[in-house]
């Protein structure tokens, strides 16, 4: 019998052919099920009424029982607008309509008694209410809840076809009109008593009307919890079913190149944690299941030096090693970072990108195929059909956020057998994050940066104090030091008020003249010969100056620069600052991050800013983060292939839900890890119907 929540929302009384499309196109409603889980985004307390006396523009919604006076038309043409006196026993406010004026003139009475609602605002000194609703007294009965009132996002365009949030919430009446009897639950009777969660259909039905903050704050709750309980139960039970159906190879052998480079090619020891995930690694290298582990560390923490050590133990058991990064920039840095590491090893390390040569392209197939070649260093470009291995063993993608998992799923079939796969991000994720995007992945973090690296002292700086900055960019280049500028734009904007690369150039070329100085300039636009030719001047040392957009945001590697100077620092989040950020302090100099912005700055960019002046912790700023923006917000950490959008919960405030919600779906797993006793019956078939994709992407992580 199909789901009566599967109903298309044109069924609904109230909405029809024409609302349906919109609500389709605007909203993503479709069915009656997106409308029930289309929740309010605030609520409005509909208990207390005001007096005209007190009303005050810094108010944000008030409610006032009283008369229309009179309506009176005003201004022509596009200023045309409807306004009405409101007058109580204290007083009168005016109301103001731009939009619906014959409309309004046509249902509404002269002293007549009306509640009108609204956000007061003030007009030549005077108070008045825009668009304000206005009820019948009489209809107060007939709400379905008349306390607190729920708020829905809406759009421009729904509300020039009149669907307002009142409208919303009326469509949600009719809704649980049309739902009777009760909604049928998707948790088991046993798990709703043995943790006190309020049933689905009250919960619902008090979100979207609710009486008093008590029973709302529940009924969220409920449905909070249950939403993160099924992603981490998906994301557990996906481990479970890995584990159990996909053998890994075993790579019981730590042998001659491991050995060779530990002893003899180590560039310096080895810091508490990353020995701590080495361990980690060859444990799962060597259990005879396929590792899924995702690497976590600082920009400079050290992760390619314990992925080269992962890639030795693949080689040392008779298989290839890939790494795979998302630019051909940070690709020839890997490259030349892990051959400079092997030099005097007996190892053949190849680099493949979009603009290797076909001969040379001919010969890595070749390699790759026969087993030649036992490191392979690449974009995307691996995963092109011409590329096969003999026998891949290893995967590593670096900053795999960057890809899709489609791309990363024909990577790992280029082996029958599914190799190791290892994921490394500099960006480092929350842990409410972390448990939600790769629960089903291992973690392991290197909290430690290498013995030697001092802290980036991190500055902050207004437009107007540009020279100061400049003297200060002069010195450091005196003192033998070269510094990066990154800007948000490559051209200047009419929608955006920030610094561009172009202008800049000019300017930095006016107070930095040649011969004295060398600019370089590096941005996504150039073509790659130019770009390399631009980088190349400034790895050298030839260049003092780079200038650069984000494409130096992950990849670039130069020990001698030591001041990242960014402007419209306010146009960026914290996690791209603090990448940025991580781009000096390599070498062993003192550094300097100096963020510059214009005068004017909102609160929450002010606010951004003093974090990364006093903190240079990345897991702590991306925690900032992440309470600042939202999940849905923060670069780099929408993985598709999970298959789950919050509609309830917010990560950055329900944290301890999260960890309650694992630890229950863990007890449930760990005692019936295929779900197959009875009581467990709803969960196993809620969970074939939140998975949308039959495709285990979890096998690539």
């Amino acid at each position: 019998m199909p789901d009566i929540l599967d109903t298309e929302i044109k069924f609904l009384t109230g909405v029809g052919p024409k609302r349906s499309e919109l609500l389709d196109k605007e909203l993503g409603i479709k069915t009656f099920r997106d409308l029930l889980y289309y929740f309010p985004y605030k609520y409005i307390d509909r208990t207390k009424f005001y007096k005209i006396s007190e009303l005050d523009p810094e108010m944000p919604y008030v409610q006032v029982r009283g008369v229309i006076d009179s309506f009176q038309a005003e201004g022509a043409g596009r200023n045309k607008r409807l306004t009405a006196s409101f007058r109580d026993d204290t007083g009168t406010v005016k109301l103001v309509w731009f939009k619906g004026l014959k409309w309004i003139v046509d249902s509404y009475k002269l002293n007549k008694e009306y509640i009108i609602f609204g956000r007061p605002g003030l007009f030549n000194e005077a108070i008045n209410i825009v668009h304000p609703e206005i009820e019948d007294p009489d209809q107060l009965e007939k709400r379905i809840s008349s306390n607190i009132q729920s708020q829905y996002s809406t759009t421009e365009k729904l509300k020039n076809n009149y669907i307002s949030s009142k409208t919303i919430n009326k469509l949600q009446g009719n809704l649980f009109k049309q739902l009777e009897p009760r909604i049928k639950d998707t948790l088991p009777l046993w798990m709703r008593e043995k943790y006190r969660l309020m049933d689905l259909h009250d919960a619902l039905f008090i979100t979207h009307f609710p009486n008093d903050n008590k029973d709302l704050e529940r009924a969220r709750y409920r449905l909070k919890l249950e939403e993160l309980f099924y992603i981490q139960l998906s994301l557990l039970s996906l481990k479970i079913h890995r584990g159990n159906r996909f053998k890994g190879h075993v790579f019981g052998i730590i042998g001659e190149k491991f050995n060779d480079f530990y002893s003899g090619n180590l560039p310096f020891k080895l810091t508490g944690a990353q020995k701590r995930v080495v361990k980690e690694i060859r444990r799962d290298l060597g259990s005879g299941k396929q590792m899924n582990r995702l690497l976590q560390g600082d920009v400079g923490s050290g992760k390619t030096l314990v992925a080269l050590m992962s890639m030795l133990i693949a080689i040392d058991n008779g298989f290839q090693a890939c790494l795979m990064a998302p630019t051909e920039i940070l690709s020839i840095q890997h490259y030349n970072t892990i051959s400079e590491m092997l030099r005097g090893i007996d190892i053949r390390i190849c680099l493949l990108t979009g603009s290797t040569k076909k001969s040379e392209r001919e010969q890595i197939a070749s390699g790759l195929d026969d087993g030649a070649i036992n490191i392979i260093v690449g974009t995307h470009a691996l995963i092109e059909d011409t590329v096969r291995f003999k026998k891949l063993g290893l995967v590593i993608i670096d900053e795999q956020h960057r890809f899709g998992v489609a791309q990363r799923a024909r990577l790992w079939k280029k082996d029958r057998n599914p190799p190791h796969v290892l994921v490394m991000t500099a960006t480092p994720i929350p842990r409410t994050l972390a448990m939600t995007l790769y629960g089903d992945l291992d973690v392991s973090v290197i909290d430690e940066m290498p013995p030697g690296r001092k802290a980036v002292k991190t500055m902050h700086f207004t437009d107007s104090a540009r020279l100061k900055v400049f003297a200060f960019m002069k010195e450091q280049i005196r003192a033998g030091q070269q510094i990066y500028i990154v800007y948000p734009l490559i051209k200047e904007s009419e929608k955006m008020d920030y610094k561009d690369l172009e202008d800049g150039v000019e300017a930095i070329s006016r107070a930095f003249p040649p011969p004295r100085y060398v600019v370089s300039v590096v941005h996504g636009r150039m073509k790659s010969k130019d770009k390399a030719i631009s980088m190349k001047l400034f790895t050298s040392g030839q260049a003092n100056i780079l200038i650069a957009t984000t494409v130096i945001e992950v990849g670039v590697d130069v020990p001698n620069a030591s001041v990242m100077v960014i402007e419209s620092a306010e146009r960026f989040g914290l996690s791209q600052l603090h990448q940025l950020r991580g781009r000096v302090g390599r070498g062993a100099k003192q550094s300097y991050c100096v963020l510059m912005s214009s005068d004017k700055l909102s609160n929450e960019a002010r606010k951004r800013i003093e974090i990364m002046v006093s903190s240079n912790d990345g897991f702590e700023i991306a925690e900032a983060d992440l309470r600042l923006r939202g999940p849905g917000d923060l670069e780099g950490t929408r993985q598709s292939g999970i298959g789950f959008d919050l509609r309830i919960a917010n990560l950055g405030k329900d944290g301890q839900i999260l960890e309650y919600a694992r630890r229950i779906a863990e007890e449930i797993l760990n005692n019936d890890p295929l779900l197959q006793e009875a009581n467990n019956a709803i969960l196993k078939q809620q969970l074939k119907n939140i998975r949308k994709t039959e495709y285990d992407w979890s096998k690539i992580s």
